[in-house]
Order: C-alpha cells, then structure tokens, then sequence
C-alpha cells in the first residue's frame, strides 16, 4: 500500500491487516505510537533507555501476539494492556530505580520559564513519592489520555473504581507538590536570612 493509503487508515484497520499477515503495517502503527509509549513508560520509570527497550518489546509482543487482537476491539487500549504487561514482566526480573531526567514534561506549564524549571522538577519528585499503582493510573489517565472505561478493562474493575483512584492520586499528587513546594520555600527562605546575618568576611 502506498503512504497516503496507509495514513489515512484507522489504527484498527491498520491492525487487522497485521492480523491477517500484512506485518509490514506495524511500522505505520509504531510511527503513530512509539513516541506516546515511550512518553508512557518515562513518567513511569524516569529511565530513558528502558523506556525505549520497552517501546520495542510492546511492539515485539503486538507482533507475536496479533491473532489475539479481536477485530472489535479499539487498538490503543490493546495496545497499552501489551505495554502495562511488559512493564509489569520486566520489573519481575528487575527492581525498578528511580532517576528522572530534566525532559520529562510537567503537567502545566507556568508562564516564568525559572518557575516552570522548579515546577517540573518538583513535580516529578512528587510523582515519584506516589505508589506504583497511583502514578500508573494517573499517567494513563491524565498524561496518555485513556478512557475510564479502557483503564478499567485494563485493570479488570469498575469503572467508578477508576474515577476513585484517578481522584486519590491527584489528591496525594497535590499534597505532596504542595509540601515539596513549601518545604522548598521555607529552605529558601531560610538561607536568605543566614545571608544577611552573615556578609562576606563576618564572623558566627
């Protein structure tokens, strides 16, 4: 099929030739999806390289498992049941770490680029302070964009249970921003008081 063909696909149907054999599709589908996905598992884990090892291996496994995709079924959600059992399957093997690096993205984007550069550092302090249940739903919710519904198939629950949970976590989410943020200002503020006590050259 030629490029424009394939662009203007729907990701099921792009699917669905994979299914059939028409393996050579997927690459449409990870030029869609590889960016997303690896967004996905860098809030997740603050890893770079394991979130592009894991980027590969969902594609890996929609490959390896494509006779299991049901025609009905909406490919995106699918496709991050594969990416949550990846990631899931990795840290059986190995205990996960917990580095962030300065790109990861904050949730919003103040208007002062040094408060936004302090926002999103503390942000990402307090989205690793949450439990790996809490910032799971909360990334797929908030960050990837998935239904209710969808997380809830993921997770085999209810529905409500997801809006619970998604609601708990930005509750804990808020809290611990906020602490992190006044603990910064009162640091702050306290070595601004030493300053002054103290100019260069005087003696404590």
């Amino acid at each position: 099929m030629t490029a424009p063909a394939t662009n203007s696909m729907s990701d099921e149907e792009l699917m669905n030739q994979v299914r059939g054999g028409v393996a050579e599709l997927l690459g449409v589908l990870f030029e869609r999806y590889h960016v997303p996905l690896f967004n996905f598992y860098y809030k997740l884990t603050g890893e770079r390289t394991l979130s592009e090892d894991l980027v590969q291996e969902v594609f890996f496994r929609i490959l390896k498992y494509r006779h299991s995709y049901k025609p009905d079924t909406a490919f995106r959600a699918w496709m991050y049941q594969i990416a949550r059992n990846a990631r899931v399957d990795h840290f059986r093997k190995k205990r996960p770490e917990t580095s962030w690096e300065p790109e990861m993205s904050p949730a919003f984007t103040p208007d002062d680029p040094a408060q936004q550069k302090q926002e999103s550092a503390l942000l990402r302090e307090a989205l690793l302070e949450l439990s790996n249940d809490k910032r799971e739903v909360l990334v797929l919710s908030r960050f990837q964009d998935l239904k209710y519904e969808d997380i809830a198939r993921m997770m085999g629950c209810e529905v409500n249970t997801v809006k619970v949970r998604v609601h708990r976590a930005l509750q804990d989410l808020r809290e611990i921003f906020r602490g992190l943020e006044s603990g910064k200002l009162v640091r702050k503020e306290g070595q601004k008081r030493a300053g002054m006590r103290s100019g260069p050259g005087s003696l404590q």
